[in-house]
């Protein structure tokens, strides 16, 4: 870069990890209105997002890149490259050579909103001589939980504080949020979404709704949104199948639509989910339903959207068990179990209502991880220079 202004970089690896580092992007811009914000990822689709999210709200203050393969002189060219004055990794990412890389560079950095579930902490102990010394050259350490804390200890690095999960900090957008009550008006019939599915979850979910559905009141209709853009096509071919009339996302702009010979409809698009789930009388949530970990079901309660998730939360497994007691979410054994739960849910408008405030209330009494972190990275923090007197 040309310039010298204070640089703070946050690493996000995907579009996950991207949205729950807004709140925290847009507190550590607002405090230091002479930094600029320099964001990575890993993916294009993690790129779209945060240009999406931050290059209007930042203007020239923001700047994107994508972050090097972790080989012996890629890092060490972006540090070079970059000079930031503190980096911060969101979640799960920690490299071995970026960590050594950072270590020379004298740039801390610091680990938020870190979770590590017991398949991870499996794979990170068969590579423990690598990952063991990236932990220890962390400067800062910041958990979800103390379950997430003590699993990370065990890589030989103790966590600082616990702090949370950034998620619940995000707030559903409220022009989605009308996007989605106007959908609902216009199809007209009770809709259940299955969101951010992923690989081999549409055809389950698909076989189990031909099954069970047909006979349900009110002709609900199934919409599917796919996690990943790339499967938007794929998706599509394998719920097209013989007598089966398939919308896709643009039909809901189209006046002419009629709603009422809609069989499916599939969400292929992105950044829209707050509009998903205002749509829903409820949600089934993607990755849960094969081993994937789940996505993130935070957003969905926030919303107000009962939850349905099934047997595979690990990546949100303290969430998902605090959702549940809370009775904003319920669990499932498989795709049969969530379509019949969903049904069950369309047909009980009391208890859906019910799981509904009990999420929004659940989401409500998570907050505040964004203030404890930035209270946490005072210390990194300190190394930008401060602001000259007006």
């Amino acid at each position: 870069r040309a310039d010298d202004a204070p640089l703070i970089w946050i690493h996000a690896v995907s579009v996950g990890e991207t949205r729950a580092a807004q709140p925290l992007v847009r507190a550590l811009a607002d405090a230091h209105p002479d930094a600029r914000i320099l964001l990575t990822c890993m993916t294009p689709t993690g790129r779209e997002t945060a240009r999406e999210l931050y290059a209007a709200a930042l203007g020239a203050r923001f700047a994107q890149a994508y972050l090097p393969y972790d080989g012996f002189g890629g890092p060490r060219r972006f540090l070079r490259a970059w000079r930031p004055a503190f980096g911060v990794l969101m979640e799960t990412e920690l490299w071995p050579n970026l960590m050594a890389a950072a270590e020379d560079a004298d740039v801390p950095v610091a680990l938020v909103s870190a979770r590590l579930s017991e398949r991870s902490l499996a794979r990170g102990l068969r590579q423990r001589a690598l990952v063991e010394p990236a932990a220890r050259r962390l400067s800062l350490v910041l958990a979800q939980s103390s379950a997430d804390a003590g699993r990370i200890a065990r890589l030989g690095r103790e966590v600082d504080a616990v702090t949370g999960n950034l998620k619940f900090d995000n707030s559903p957008n409220a022009g989605f949020l009308a996007l989605g009550r106007g959908w609902r008006e216009r199809i007209g019939r009770p809709v259940i979404v299955a969101a951010s599915t992923r690989d081999g979850e549409e055809s389950l979910l698909h076989e189990a709704w031909r099954r069970l559905a047909s006979t349900a009141p009110g002709r609900p209709l199934l919409a599917i949104v796919p996690r990943h853009p790339q499967r938007f096509d794929e998706v599509a071919r394998l719920l097209r199948v013989e007598g089966v009339v398939l919308a896709r996302r643009a039909a809901l702009d189209d006046p002419a639509t009629d709603w009422s010979g809609v069989d499916l409809l599939l969400g292929d698009s992105m950044g829209e989910m707050d509009a998903w789930y205002a749509l829903a009388g409820c949600a089934v949530i993607g990755g849960s339903l094969k081993p994937f970990g789940s996505q993130n079901l935070i957003e969905a309660c926030a919303v107000g959207c009962p939850v349905i998730v099934g047997p595979s939360t690990f990546n949100f497994a303290e969430a998902a068990e605090q959702a549940i007691e809370a009775g904003a979410a319920v669990r499932v054994a498989d795709a049969q179990g969530a379509i019949s739960a969903a049904l069950r849910l369309l047909a009980d408008a009391p208890a859906a209502a019910a799981m509904g405030g009990a999420g929004e209330a659940f989401a409500a009494a998570h907050r505040g991880a964004t203030r404890r972190t930035l209270d946490a990275l005072a210390p990194l923090v300190a190394r930008l220079p401060s602001a000259p007197p007006d």
